[in-house]
């Protein structure tokens, strides 16, 4: 996994070539990322042109080259590039791609049998909501834009937890929400942009699955059902984007659903280019009316969904009408 990370930046280094103010090396671009402990990582990113650090003691200092892949730390102290780590005046720091590493355990300790788990699912009860809420009337987001795509990650294996929860792929919001989404997929596609739709409407009984098939010391990363999330009720959406021209999905500081500080909406690592995809998608929504959600950067909820319902129907209820 740690590979990953690196032929990413790696991509980007190549992309951007063809623009002379960018002067990291191919090397430099291969050292962003974090290193050393997961609770206060140092991370090594672009910015201005160069490589900054951020954590251990420092806080966005920019990293002046020195020879031999020595840096001179602004305010003090001495950076090496090694291969896979960095030495910070003296002390050596792991390269982490901790996103993957916290994937892979959760994957191996994932004690789920797919039919069984969605079996006792749909068989569990939700929890009982005894204040008024607004009626559902969840809509179908491909119907509101040709231009909003989807790539649904838990209708198949290429998740989290590596198994497929969903029956099949859809994307449903509340009428609100989608037609706010709608608004902001036509401000963003006159910079070039599209919608990519990893998720939003979630039946309850799908929130139940990742709770029991996660193990317990991973509960942080999934909702209780106990309460229902936000998913639950039709007005949180999962998105990035995509460009318009070539359909590709864009570089964001971390993937989707990842389980690290890079997934922070105001994570100050990657690089310039992705941050500013980042600002460019959350003023968008914003502006529209959805609420930030701190702890990731692609999770946003339309601002009235606590009004709402848990809900319970399928997609393929759904798609039926």
């Amino acid at each position: 996994m740690k590979g990953l990370v690196r032929r990413s930046f790696l991509a980007l280094a190549a992309a951007f070539a063809a623009r002379p103010a960018l002067a990291l090396t191919r090397t430099e671009w291969a050292a962003i990322g974090q290193y050393g402990d997961k609770a206060a990582p140092l991370t090594v990113f672009e910015k201005e042109r160069a490589l900054h650090i951020d954590g251990q003691g420092f806080r966005s200092a920019r990293l002046t080259p020195s020879g031999g892949g020595h840096y001179a730390i602004a305010g003090g102290g001495e950076l090496t590039l090694e291969n896979g780590a960095v030495r910070l005046d003296g002390k050596t720091l792991a390269f982490h791609d901790f996103g993957a590493e916290t994937q892979d355990a959760i994957r191996k300790a994932v004690r789920a049998d797919p039919v069984a788990l969605r079996r006792r699912a749909l068989a569990a009860s939700p929890p009982v909501e005894t204040e008024p809420r607004l009626p559902s009337d969840l809509v179908d987001l491909t119907t509101i834009d040709p231009r909003i795509k989807l790539d649904i990650r838990y209708a198949g294996t290429n998740n989290f937890m590596g198994i497929a929860l969903y029956e099949r792929a859809g994307a449903y919001l509340q009428r609100p929400a989608a037609e706010a989404l709608g608004r902001a997929q036509k401000a963003l596609a006159d910079k070039g942009y599209g919608l990519l739709i990893h998720d939003a409407y979630r039946p309850w009984f799908v929130t139940w699955m990742f709770w029991e098939a996660t193990p317990p010391e991973d509960h942080a990363f999934v909702a209780d059902p106990a309460k229902g999330s936000r998913h639950n009720r039709g007005c949180a959406v999962d998105l990035t984007l995509y460009d318009l021209k070539t359909g590709k999905a864009v570089e964001m500081p971390s993937r989707y659903d990842e389980f690290s500080l890079r997934a922070y909406a105001d994570f100050i690592g990657g690089v310039t280019k992705q941050r500013a995809l980042r600002a460019l998608l959350r003023e968008a929504m914003v502006a529209e009316g959805f609420e930030i959600y701190p702890e990731e950067w692609w999770h946003f909820d339309y601002k009235d969904w606590r009004r709402y319902p848990i809900g319970v129907r399928t997609f393929t209820e759904l798609a039926g009408g």
